[in-house]
């Protein structure tokens, strides 16, 4: 990597490659000694959370172009500046497509290309669903789902484009989308932003049965609770006061949950232990206790931009994968409890034992079993998911 300028706020002088140990599976022909990866573009919108900054620093520290976006409203120019040699500062608001497209341009016109477009952009209300008035509502979704939707229909036509020209066995392009665990499950006190993350998961599932025969690939990354554990400066030695660089550049100071408002409950909710106050009461219990963390999520999300067979899923953390796992057992659970109304019972062959008052309307055509004891052959099935431990270790 070449060496940064003596004014640079994230100074590589010290950096060496964090948490080695920290690998994704063989599986995914991830980087390696014997796989070296090959210098990327990375642009990432919400550049200025601390998952986002912590991103930006572990692509720099490997030698990556980037290209950090912050909010519009929220940043400055001059706070987007003097990063890195190699990092562009730059400012839009995903709710706004001008911006958005304005923000690719300057990435291509910089770097001469994109290779990996990572979105951690994300606003949210805590409240009951009762309580979230229409500005609530369109605020979640216009940012969270709106503004994944622009990124992509705005990104997807270069990615076809670079189909075109790449190598054989080579992708096109790369999404690294953070949704969340409440993109897999319902938190009472967080509803609609449940449904932005679950609006989010269909899309990008969706759209990546459309466009994987042009060589584009895309992961979700669901996240758990991440505790702000980098300060700034890629050596993750400063404190959250040093933010003035040489140059005189500001840094932006890094805020935990700062991408979520809390409303006040009206008074069915205005109690200490109804349930749509769970959200905000984990906030406080939580506090600095996070599990997961941010310098290790972002290292194995690296390597997840490098890797040749990206997952469809990346969960990080004990808590993501607990709590993921337990909502998949509840519905299949769920599902064993009624699918006696839909699969004939052994003594039901020959027209015995059919169950009183069952609708023939909703047993399926055919042989049930038959049909659904298939494998799904599918371009992501069960293999596609995984999940990352990355809490923190003894390095001991």
């Amino acid at each position: 990597m070449a060496a940064s300028s003596p004014t640079s706020v994230l100074s590589p002088s010290r950096v060496t490659v964090a948490h080695p140990h920290l690998h994704l599976p063989s599986s995914t022909d991830p980087p390696s000694e014997s796989n070296p990866p090959t210098q990327k573009v990375w642009i990432v919108f919400g550049a200025t959370g601390h998952i986002g900054r912590s991103l930006v620093k572990a692509a720099l520290s490997h030698g990556d172009n980037v290209a950090a976006v912050g909010r519009t409203l929220e940043n400055t120019m001059p706070q987007m500046q003097g990063w890195h040699e190699q990092c562009l500062g730059l400012l839009c608001d995903v709710r706004v497509r001008s911006t958005v497209k304005a923000a690719m341009e300057s990435c291509i016109t910089r770097f001469g290309r994109i290779d990996i477009i990572v979105n951690c952009t994300g606003y949210g209300v805590i409240g009951a669903c009762e309580d979230q008035d229409t500005s609530d509502l369109r605020s979640q979704f216009d940012t969270n789902f709106l503004g994944t939707l622009n990124i992509i229909q705005l990104s997807l036509p270069y990615f076809r484009h670079q189909s075109a020209t790449r190598r054989e066995g080579e992708n096109a392009g790369r999404y690294l989308i953070f949704s969340s665990t409440s993109g897999a499950l319902g938190v009472p006190g967080l509803g609609p932003y449940c449904a932005t993350k679950y609006a989010v998961e269909g899309l990008i599932e969706s759209m990546l049965y459309e466009v994987d025969t042009f060589g584009i690939k895309a992961t979700l990354v669901e996240p758990g609770h991440m505790r702000l554990d980098e300060p700034t400066g890629l050596d993750d030695k400063a404190t959250d006061d040093n933010f003035a660089s040489a140059a005189g550049h500001t840094m932006v100071k890094l805020q935990r949950y700062g991408h979520f408002f809390v409303k006040k409950p009206s008074a069915p909710y205005d109690t200490p232990t109804a349930p749509a106050g769970h959200a905000g009461r984990v906030v406080q219990w939580l506090a600095d206790r996070q599990p997961t963390s941010a310098v290790k999520s972002a290292e194995l999300v690296w390597q997840l931009g490098h890797c040749r067979y990206p997952p469809l899923r990346l969960l990080l953390g004990s808590f993501a994968i607990e709590s993921v796992r337990d909502r998949l057992r509840s519905i299949i659970e769920e599902i064993e409890d009624w699918k006696h109304l839909h699969f004939p019972s052994p003594e039901g062959e020959g027209g015995k034992g059919k169950g009183k008052g069952e609708d023939d309307d909703m047993k399926m055509e055919g042989d049930a079993e038959g049909e659904l004891d298939g494998e799904d052959d599918g371009m992501y099935g069960a293999e596609a998911e995984m999940g990352a431990e990355v809490k923190e270790e003894d390095d001991g």
